[in-house]
């Protein structure tokens, strides 16, 4: 690369309305009609640069498991720090930085009053008790963390219950699927969907809590046998683990 030439990063980000979608989606995943509401640009405008993005490597998309005719967009925020390193260096070798390691936690969360967290899917079965656990792991009880579906399953899906064990060395066989209705009149600082028809069907709790949907599949088709669907719980649960871990510096840097 030219020393004259700007790093595709700093071309790419550069760009104001690039950087309002970045700043969107580094918040929540959002389908094409939601950004053009939030950033209130023509619809042709904004999947312009989301495929721009998406070229570059920083977005990725998925299917929307309610309407398979739309998808979500997605920031890959471990890519988009790998990048910032690489400008760094590109400046001066003084400036390069390592991104922060997928084991390191960036969060002090204190005594004040415990933040509360709600996770959402289907069936309350893989995807919401995964991330249920990681948060409660990685906050040590300082944040309280609950899980709940729209239509729970009778028990957690046994592949769930195997990767969270052997991933993270946890143990969440005493966990039992919930409807959200159970859960009428709880505040919450955050209610965070998983899936697609979850997020069409939530309702709202009392205090207004900020919505952040992560879009992710359910690892568990009805006609995959448990030992070939592990595979699938197990990118289901890097993914999970990767958000989690992005999400606890955003609930640090608003305690009071």
């Amino acid at each position: 690369m030219s020393s004259q030439t700007a790093p595709a990063f700093v071309r790419l980000a550069a760009h104001p309305l690039r950087w309002r979608l970045l700043t969107e989606l580094a918040a929540s995943d959002y389908r094409v009609r939601e950004l053009v509401t939030l950033v209130d640009e023509p619809q042709s405008l904004v999947s312009y640069h989301l495929r721009l993005l998406r070229d570059g490597g920083l977005v990725a998309t998925t299917r929307s498991s309610f309407d398979g005719r739309d998808s979500y967009y997605h920031l890959d925020l471990d890519r988009c720090a790998k990048a910032l390193a690489d400008t760094g260096g590109a400046l001066h070798p003084a400036l390069r930085r390592a991104p922060v390691a997928p084991h390191v936690v960036p969060v002090n969360l204190g005594r004040a009053p415990r933040l509360g967290v709600l996770f959402v899917c289907t069936g309350n079965s893989a995807r919401s008790p995964i991330a249920e656990t990681l948060l409660r792991h990685h906050t040590d009880g300082r944040v309280e963390v609950t899980s709940a579906g729209t239509r729970p399953k009778p028990r957690l899906h046994p592949n769930a219950v195997r990767v969270v064990r052997e991933e993270f060395g946890l143990d969440i066989t005493g966990q039992r699927p919930r409807h959200w209705d159970t859960l009428t009149g709880r505040r919450f600082d955050y209610v965070i969907s998983l899936c697609d028809k979850a997020r069409e069907a939530c309702p709202d709790f009392a205090g207004h809590p900020r919505r952040v949907h992560w879009s992710i599949p359910d690892p568990a088709p009805a006609d995959v046998t448990d030992q070939a669907g592990y595979p699938a719980f197990q990118r289901t649960a890097a993914d999970i683990a990767t958000r989690v871990r992005h999400l606890l510096p955003v609930l640090s840097a608003i305690r009071p």
